[in-house]
């Protein structure tokens, strides 16, 4: 079958390398794509929230399925725009309803879903412009540190953790009054702080049945030891090595059931990728966040973990079948360390040669903020490569990323090198 892919980073790149491991994908296109995805695919310069331009390449070249790999054009409603027309509501589209990506696109909707069914999470509350004065008094309610929430999307960069009472009061006004955030910040969350480790569970359902895929851990800072600014990731480790089978007991039967449980008691048109955040606090998972698209870069090591013919499990998402199929996992660890640009998570230049890519040995380079320049892949982002290796353990692989980074040059490059540093 023919299939459009939408998206542009390391998730995309990872998806369309899996992807066309199926026999039943004949023709990948992929909107707008990057460097590493021209390389085993074809892009096409099309905008994923421009819904229009989005059909009419649909219909040109008689696409049998849209993957939707960001959250944008989930929460902007393509899901509901394919279901709504006429001449399109035959293909089926892997994300959730508008409705469903309100988990992502409103972290009030997310923390009201969970308290409604029961889910384990922190305390919290919202505020507005309105009530920033009562959003400041309801800190002095909590124990520090502090945990502050633009209720929309924010690019990952919208949860502030601050320790100090007096800044904490500041930044919510800040985001509030003086819209740090723009429109994403005009609501703000503000939750206790879980003191635990985090990892990330992905799941897969047709609405009515799930697949739980591969645990992973994500380094949101820039800094080593976890110092820094925030970002959408640095590097991750896939399996999570404090995840036994007792904790992935409780994580299915605590939070996995009854999440897909909560949607069909809502009526909520869920066909596509659950990404709960979770925090480990002493043996207890809590949910921290819901995304509903893959994780970037979690999906850079969850997989390459999957064995099955992923197409295969599309279809039966879409057939609302996916209980009829077999999910096969790698036993071998996989880890992730990301290549960015210097300055990134702030301000950084684009457009330097990349080289070394055809050097690399035993580990898969997706690419995620790259582009073709002039026949050669050039910078194009703040996360510009993911460098995935598979282990007998999560060491091993480490240790290949890194050895294989050592071939990989461009100007002012940066990484982190304590990726998976506290699960020694």
């Amino acid at each position: 079958m023919t299939i459009l892919l939408l998206g542009s980073g390391g998730r995309e790149h990872a998806l369309a390398w899996k992807m066309l491991q199926s026999p039943l994908c004949s023709t990948l296109f992929v909107a707008p794509g990057n460097a590493g995805t021209a390389a085993i695919a074809t892009n096409i310069a099309i905008n994923p929230n421009n819904f229009d331009e989005v059909k009419d390449f649909v219909l040109n070249q008689n696409i049998s399925m849209v993957v939707v790999g960001p959250e944008d054009p989930l929460v902007l409603g393509i899901y509901d725009f394919f279901k709504n027309d006429s001449q399109l509501c035959s293909i089926p589209v892997i994300g959730p309803s508008q409705l469903g990506a309100q988990l992502e696109g409103s972290k009030e909707f997310a923390k009201e879903f969970l308290v409604k069914h029961n889910i384990p999470t922190a305390a919290y509350d919202s505020f507005t412009k309105e009530t920033v004065e009562n959003g400041c008094k309801f800190f002095e309610t909590l124990s520090p540190p502090y945990v502050l929430k633009a209720d929309g999307l924010a690019a990952g960069k919208g949860v502030l953790i601050i320790q100090d009472l007096a800044e904490a009061q500041t930044e919510l006004r800040n985001m509030l009054v003086h819209e740090k955030f723009g429109n994403a910040s005009s609501k703000v969350v503000i939750e206790e702080f879980l003191d635990g480790i985090e990892l990330s569970c992905f799941v897969l359902t047709d609405g009515k049945n799930y697949k739980v895929l591969p645990t992973a851990k994500d380094y949101k800072r820039i800094g080593e030891g976890d110092t820094g600014l925030n970002t959408g990731g640095m590097g991750a480790v896939s399996p999570v090595p404090f995840a036994d089978a007792l904790l992935l007991e409780k994580i299915e039967n605590r939070i996995v059931k009854p999440t897909i449980q909560g949607l069909q008691k809502d009526g909520i048109e869920y066909k596509g990728f659950v990404f709960i955040g979770l925090i480990n606090v002493k043996g207890e998972p809590m949910v921290i966040e819901y995304n509903v698209r893959m994780g970037d870069p979690e999906t850079e090591v969850v997989m390459p973990r999957i064995k099955s013919d992923l197409v295969a499990l599309f279809q039966a998402v879409a057939n609302q079948s996916l209980d009829t199929i077999e999910l096969e996992i790698d036993t071998r660890s996989a880890t992730t360390i990301m290549m960015v640009s210097g300055g990134y998570p702030e301000d950084y230049d684009k457009g330097f040669e990349i080289t070394g890519i055809s050097q690399v040995e035993d580990s898969i380079v997706f690419h995620a903020g790259t582009k073709m320049e002039n026949d050669k892949v050039v910078t194009n982002g703040g996360r510009v490569l993911a460098i995935t290796s598979y282990g007998n353990d999560f060491q091993e692989a480490i240790k290949k990323s890194y050895q294989n980074i050592d071939k990989l040059h461009f100007d002012k490059m940066y990484f982190r090198k304590d990726i998976g540093f506290d699960l020694f």
